[in-house]
């Protein structure tokens, strides 16, 4: 059994964000190459993003502060603190409106 606060990771992700010239810092806290789950505790600053990429496996964002915009093709998704997006089967980014943290979950 293993035990994270999210919380905590989620916290320390921005912070590390914050001060990284790129604007964003991540931390797999499940997973990994060795495993078909993997998730990410991913930090972004206001205004930074993941550029455009294909989807790597099934995927949700679930946001756990802050405020992000979720893009596919034209269309789009706000989410915040709380809020659980699946990620679409095709390209797609990920901006964020505010400081935001959140948990990225991929099944490959």
């Amino acid at each position: 059994m293993d035990k994270k606060s999210l919380t905590a990771v989620a916290r320390q992700q921005l912070k590390l964000a914050q001060s990284a010239t790129s604007g964003r810092s991540s931390q797999t806290v499940y997973g990994g190459h060795q495993r078909s789950l993997r998730q990410t505790v991913v930090g972004l600053s206001a205004g930074q993003s993941l550029a455009e990429h294909d989807l790597n496996g099934e995927s949700t964002v679930l946001v756990l502060s802050g405020q992000l915009q979720l893009r596919s093709g034209d269309k789009s998704w706000k989410g915040s603190a709380g809020d659980l997006l699946v990620v679409p089967d095709a390209r797609h980014s990920v901006e964020a409106v505010e400081d935001v943290a959140f948990l990225l979950t991929v099944a490959m």
